[in-house]
């Protein structure tokens, strides 16, 4: 129930309509770059995923995370606006529900932003190069894997979002956070733990055990920021 009300107050602000646009924009960076550019990546050798990822990831990454913040800040500045947050708090619902309704609600429509550039990589694949019969295994584990590591992205930006009464504060975090990910290098375990800089890593010809560590990763990270959000609640209620 929580995800549907989440899902009636965001359908009137119009980010499930901006979610779909950035996912075309981010979808786009391929297709573009591969009929202005298409030379520099024929002559490649290896699976036509591997090559796309390596050539646009970067910057398709870094749209998906901007989305993110973007998004996660405008779900909980309608809650702040008008001081509906109090009027929620009010009622008989576990507090924690409207966190964790929001999160699912960012969740699906990542995944959905992934889905329309996923069709975009399958799209130049079968236009400009040679697909294998392995290739559709290897374009959903790339983007699994890219879906995976942007989670914890989605959580802390959330966590930000809800700290942070005013939308522009969240908002200048998340941007600095994304641009400091930008920074980071991405051959690099530790500073690539960042969540605003994991994902930016491409699962295509990647060992075995490192997509393992970051998956493990991930999975901590989540679990820490979920338990954050359980004890910032109560601290809250401290101060109130």
């Amino acid at each position: 129930m929580s995800v549907f009300l989440e899902f009636k107050k965001a359908k009137r602000t119009g980010l499930l309509a901006a979610y779909i646009a950035g996912g075309m924009l981010a979808a786009a960076v391929p297709v573009v770059n591969m009929a202005v550019r298409s030379e520099m990546y024929l002559t490649r050798q290896g699976n036509p995923v591997s090559i796309l990822f390596h050539a646009n990831w970067q910057m398709m990454a870094m749209l998906n995370i901007l989305l993110v913040t973007s998004g996660t800040c405008l779900l909980y500045h309608i809650e702040y606006a008008d001081n509906a947050i109090q009027k929620v708090k009010s009622l008989p619902i576990w507090e924690s529900s409207v966190f964790f309704g929001k999160a699912l609600l960012t969740i699906m429509m990542s995944a959905a932003a992934l889905a329309i550039e996923a069709g975009a990589i399958a799209f130049c694949s079968c236009y400009w190069m040679e697909i294998g019969k392995d290739f559709w295994m290897e374009l959903c584990k790339s983007f699994g894997y890219a879906f995976g590591l942007l989670l914890p992205c989605m959580i802390l930006s959330l966590l930000i979002a809800q700290i942070c009464r005013n939308m522009w504060v969240s908002l200048g975090i998340g941007v600095v956070c994304t641009f400091t990910a930008t920074m980071l290098p991405t051959d690099r375990f530790m500073p690539s733990l960042f969540p605003f800089a994991m994902p930016f890593q491409i699962f295509a010809d990647a060992d075995r055990s490192q997509i393992i560590a970051f998956i493990t990763a991930a999975a901590a990270e989540l679990a820490i920021l979920v338990l954050a959000e359980l004890l910032l609640l109560r601290i809250r209620r401290w101060f109130e």
